[in-house]
């Protein structure tokens, strides 16, 4: 009995001890325990050496009185449970020892049975224990489990918290990015209207020549026939002063003057033309399509272009070759930004002619070509076409981008290409395609819908 309620004692302490880590969170109650323990090794001591009935009592009141605490005490409630194993021990211990003080004979009759019912509540208790223990260590893992699964939840939230900063940051990098490249951005577009415009006016100097030659013709004309029509009148006035006029010739001076007028008239005209078609080349597009004819829309830039080349350099010349459809009809097209296309390409073909005649190629004869034809009833094609130096194969893919010139520098902006793309392709809705080989020819086709 004594060894038994020895183990119980020293084991259940140290389960107590251990299971509610009494050196930490209860160190008066370890205290105390470590105390039964010293009492227990003590109790176990005296029934070795004295082997007196008093300390068995004395066991029953410190088991007793440890179940009492582990029921009445909250701190130990948590191992209350346990001591339901050590119930059946103490109460048949109690039992067996009471029935053997008060009724010694009855005892005896009964002791085999209180010894084997001891042994067997002995048992219950120690599979109890190992069960207990089995079923702790249990909630011992889930409860590490469940603080694992906290923690990483404290991890992940941190985590969160920590990307939610960086993504706010990033945010904040972004949107400044984002206004830093919208300001970029305005700044190249109104730079890129700028270059445009310059663009605009070079093409505009570059017709400033052709344009003076192409309209001395008709102020010489205007000139001329106003003269004329003042002699005219001069003679007309003598005419009727004298006694025997001639009627004849008065209505012959008469009609003169009308042809005259009729030819100031035409070529007035023709001067109004050419001084409008430069203020429409000159100022912004509006974007607004007319009918017009295309083949006087070309024949009228091409002469403007070589006049203007021949302003500057009195040894150019080149022959002008056109081939003009008659049933060609109007063409609904923005006819300022037509104009600088056809520009663009009648001057580029005037710069290549003469740059393949400053090599000194014997028996060359500068070339341009302009056609136009009709493909079917919806498109109408126009080819520019000169007998040039041509265009390298390793450049052809990129002489539709902004600012890309073959031109020395000085000589070309490197946009009349790209904006001419633009505008048949986009505000036409057409094609510009090029055909060249490498010191023998160019040809650009513009097609547009009808």
């Amino acid at each position: 009995m004594e060894i038994g309620s020895f183990l119980i004692v020293f084991f259940m302490v140290r389960y107590i001890r251990t299971s509610l880590q009494t050196a930490e969170r209860f160190p008066e109650w370890d205290r105390m325990l470590l105390m039964v323990q010293y009492v227990a090794t003590g109790l176990l001591v005296s029934d070795i050496f004295l082997d007196s009935d008093f300390t068995k009592w004395v066991w029953h009141l410190l088991l007793i009185g440890m179940v009492g605490a582990a029921y009445l005490l909250k701190d130990f409630r948590p191992v209350r449970n346990v001591w339901l194993a050590v119930g059946p021990f103490i109460l048949i211990s109690l039992f067996g020892d009471l029935v053997e003080l008060i009724v010694p004979d009855f005892y005896e009759s009964i002791k085999t049975m209180v010894e084997i019912a001891e042994m067997f509540s002995f048992i219950w208790m120690v599979a109890t224990w190992f069960i207990t223990r089995k079923q702790q260590k249990a909630l011992e893992k889930e409860r590490l489990k469940r603080q694992q699964e906290e923690e990483q939840n404290r991890i992940i939230a941190s985590q969160n918290v920590m990307l939610e900063q960086i993504v706010a940051e990033r945010t904040a990098e972004l949107t400044r990015q984002k206004e830093e490249l919208e300001q970029t951005l305005t700044e190249l577009k109104a730079t890129q209207d700028q270059l445009i415009q310059r663009e605009k006016m070079a093409s505009l100097g570059e017709l400033t020549a052709g344009i003076a030659h192409e309209i001395q013709n008709p102020l010489n004309f205007v000139n001329n026939f106003s003269e004329v029509s003042v002699e005219l009148i001069e003679e007309l006035k003598e005419e009727r002063q004298k006694t025997d006029r001639d009627a004849g010739l008065e209505e012959e001076i008469l009609a003169d003057l009308a042809q005259n007028l009729q030819k100031i008239n035409h070529h007035g005209k023709r001067a109004d033309s050419i001084v409008k078609g430069m203020l429409q080349h000159s100022r912004a597009s509006t974007h607004e399509r007319e009918p017009i004819d295309i083949n006087n829309l070309a024949d009228e830039y091409l002469r403007l272009a070589y006049h203007g080349l021949r302003a500057n350099d009195k040894s150019f010349n080149a022959t002008l070759l056109t081939d003009f459809d008659s049933n060609l009809g109007k063409v609904s097209v923005v006819p300022q930004d037509m104009g600088r296309v056809l520009l663009n390409l009648f001057t580029n073909a005037f710069y290549a002619t003469e740059e393949k005649r400053k090599t000194g190629l014997a028996n060359y004869q500068p070339t341009v070509q302009v056609i136009t034809r009709r493909i079917d009833g919806e498109t109408i094609e126009l080819r520019v076409r000169d007998n040039g130096c041509g265009i390298p194969a390793s450049v052809l893919n990129k002489i539709y981008q902004p600012f890309f010139t073959t031109k020395p520098t000085g000589q070309g902006t490197g946009l009349g290409l790209s904006l001419s793309y633009d505008i048949i392709t986009k505000g036409h809705g057409g094609e510009l395609v090029v055909e060249t080989e490498e010191g023998k020819f160019t040809e650009f086709t513009i097609r547009l819908p009808t």
